[in-house]
C-alpha cells in the first residue's frame, strides 16, 4: 500500500486568492500521490515556494479552479464541454498540462484465478448483468463490485469507457483508490479499478489484463501498450491551470516535466510523458 505523507507545507487563501510563493494543488486522488512526491521534491529545490496538495476528486479540483481556490486542478480525466464552458463563462482560460500516463487498471482479489476479461465483460459486470465470477471462468461466487464516487474523474472515465451505461446500484463507492484497494483485498469475489501506479505496492490484488482490438490481452503494466493504445484503459494525467502559467506554477510544471520530475512519476508507478502529449505541454508552456 502506497503511504499517504502529509505535506508539513500548507498553503493559505485569503479571501479567494492564493498568496504569492505559495501554490494550491487539489483534485484527483488517483494523482494525490504522485503530486504530492513531485510538490516535496520541487520544494526541496525551491524552498521559498510552499505547496500543498489534497484530494477530493477530479471534480472538486476542476470546480476550485473554477472558484479561484486553487492554482492547479488535477484531474484524471479531461474536462467536460459543460466545464470548459462554465469556466469561461467565470474568466477562466483553462488549461492541461500532461505530468504522466496512466493505465487504469482493473483489479480482483490475489486468489480470484481471473486474470483476462473483454471490456464487453468488465462493463457487464459493473453494470451488473455479469453477477457470478462463473459466467467469465472464474469460480461459483458472487461479484462485489467496488467503486468510487461520482466526483472522480476514474469513476466518470471507467464509466463512460468501459460501462457505456450507467453502474449497478449494489456497486459500492469508495472514498478513494487506497479504500478500493483494501476492500478488494479483503473480498475474494472483489473486484475494483485503480491507477496503474498503486498497483506496484500493493499486496494481496491482482491486476487483469483487458483484450485489445487486435483481439490480444495487454496487462496496464505494458508500458508500450498504455503508450500505444493498445491496453484500452490508458490515460492522461492532467494538471488544468488558468491560462499560460507564469511564476511559481510555471516553475512547479518544468520541474514536473523535467529529467527529475519525471523520475518522480515513475517512481509512483505512472509513465512518462511523451509523443503527442509533450507537443501539447510545450504549445500549453509556451515552449
Amino acid at each position: 500500500m502506497k503511504r499517504f505523507a502529509t505535506l508539513a507545507a500548507t498553503a493559505l487563501l485569503l479571501a479567494g486568492t492564493v498568496q504569492a510563493g505559495e501554490l494550491l494543488i487539489k483534485g484527483s486522488d488517483t494523482m494525490l500521490n504522485v503530486t504530492q512526491r513531485l510538490a516535496e521534491a520541487f520544494m526541496a529545490a525551491r524552498p521559498d515556494v510552499t505547496v500543498s496538495v489534497t484530494g477530493g476528486g477530479s471534480g472538486v479540483g476542476i470546480n476550485s479552479l473554477m472558484n479561484g481556490e486553487c492554482d492547479i486542478a488535477n484531474a484524471s480525466r479531461d474536462m467536460r464541454p459543460k466545464e470548459d464552458s462554465t469556466a469561461r463563462a467565470k474568466g477562466i482560460d483553462p488549461r492541461a498540462v500532461v505530468i504522466g500516463i496512466d493505465g487504469l487498471s482493473v483489479i480482483v482479489n490475489e486468489k480470484n484465478p481471473v486474470r483476462k476479461l473483454t471490456m464487453e465483460q468488465v462493463g457487464a459486470i459493473y453494470r451488473g448483468e455479469i453477477k457470478n465470477w462463473n459466467q467469465v471462468g472464474g469460480p461459483n461466487r458472487a461479484i462485489s463490485l467496488y467503486g468510487r464516487q461520482p466526483s472522480s474523474g476514474t469513476f466518470v472515465l471507467f464509466r463512460d469507457v468501459t460501462l457505456k451505461g450507467e453502474y449497478a446500484v449494489t456497486m459500492r463507492q469508495m472514498t478513494g483508490t487506497a479504500a478500493i484497494v483494501e476492500a478488494v483485498k479483503q473480498d475474494v469475489g472483489g473486484i475494483g479499478y485503480i491507477g496503474v501506479g498503486y498497483l506496484n505496492e500493493a499486496t494481496g490484488i491482482a491486476s487483469v489484463d483487458i483484450r485489445g482490438k487486435d483481439g490480444n490481452y495487454y496487462s496496464p503494466l505494458n508500458a508500450q501498450a498504455v503508450y500505444d493504445g493498445r491496453y484500452a484503459l490508458s490515460r492522461p494525467l492532467n494538471q488544468y491551470v488558468n491560462g499560460r502559467p507564469s511564476g511559481e506554477t510555471r516553475a512547479f510544471f518544468e520541474f514536473a516535466l523535467s529529467e527529475a520530475g519525471q523520475k518522480v512519476v515513475e517512481g509512483e508507478g505512472f509513465y512518462p510523458v511523451g509523443g503527442d502529449y509533450a507537443v501539447r505541454n510545450a504549445a500549453v508552456l509556451g515552449n
